[in-house]
């Protein structure tokens, strides 16, 4: 039986376990922990700290989809959400991204293919850009070379 003096630090204690998640006052049961993980890592270019502006936006292509040539002046990643994309960067084999995966373009690295996978899906993905100066995001690629007209 609890006397006077350790029922606050019981109930203190309850009330912490429920504001840390731990328990439930409904059902008094523990759950699980949420689940975090890496979903990327990557060095990024030297980049002028006082100017940093990220912008996320949320790109969807419908079945069969794609994109022209084109390049990004400020590093970008990229996480996929729904669907699957096929993606190349130039001097780099052409892959394909599923859902949780994610992938890194450079300043000024050549995205020659930027399409969706399949031509029943449509795809979805977050492209989060990094940068240090006012640009437009995507720049068109006109030449064959990659290099802007």
């Amino acid at each position: 039986m609890m006397d006077s003096r350790t029922r606050p630090s019981a109930a203190f204690g309850l009330a912490a376990a429920i504001a840390a998640g731990v328990l439930t006052p409904a059902s008094g049961h523990q759950q699980k922990p949420p689940r975090a993980r890496v979903a990327f890592s990557h060095a990024l270019p030297k980049l002028d700290g006082a100017q940093l502006e990220a912008t996320v936006v949320e790109v969807t292509y419908d079945p069969g989809g794609s994109n022209t040539a084109h390049r990004h002046p400020c590093p970008v990643i990229g996480y996929v959400l729904a669907g699957a994309v096929r993606m190349q960067v130039k001097g780099q084999a052409e892959r394909i991204y599923k859902p949780g995966d994610t992938f890194f373009e450079s300043p000024d690295d050549v995205h020659q293919v930027s399409a969706n996978a399949s031509d029943t899906e449509p795809a979805r993905f977050l492209a989060y850009f990094v940068c240090d100066h006012k640009t437009p995001l995507s720049v068109p690629v006109t030449d064959g070379d990659g290099k802007r007209k």
